[in-house]
């Protein structure tokens, strides 16, 4: 289960994205960018969709990929939150490389 102020921050950091929202799911959280999910808050975890364009941005330690929670695909695990700009790029990058 996440922590609601964590989760707060993560969408305050992920706001130069676009219009960033969490809404919590089976104690955990589903992110949103301009209405589209790119991503899951998992035990105070950012984890965002495994996308070919997300892996040339991330840093080294983000490169780590798991399963958000049991029987889930594995999901880039991001540990670098406090970084605005990047979490924006991160999630942006996400949003614009779905399928429609």
């Amino acid at each position: 289960m996440s922590n609601s102020d964590l989760v707060q921050y993560i969408v305050e950091q992920a706001g130069g994205a676009g219009e960033i929202r969490a809404r919590k799911m089976f104690g955990d959280y589903c992110l949103y960018c301009n209405d589209k999910p790119v991503g899951l808050i998992c035990d105070d975890v950012l984890y965002l969709k495994p996308l070919n364009q997300l892996e040339v941005l991330l840093h080294d330690c983000d490169h780590q990929m798991q399963p958000p929670y049991d029987g889930a695909k594995p999901h880039y695990r991001i540990t670098d939150i406090d970084n605005r700009d990047y979490i924006s790029l991160l999630v942006r990058t996400v949003h614009d490389n779905m399928k429609k």
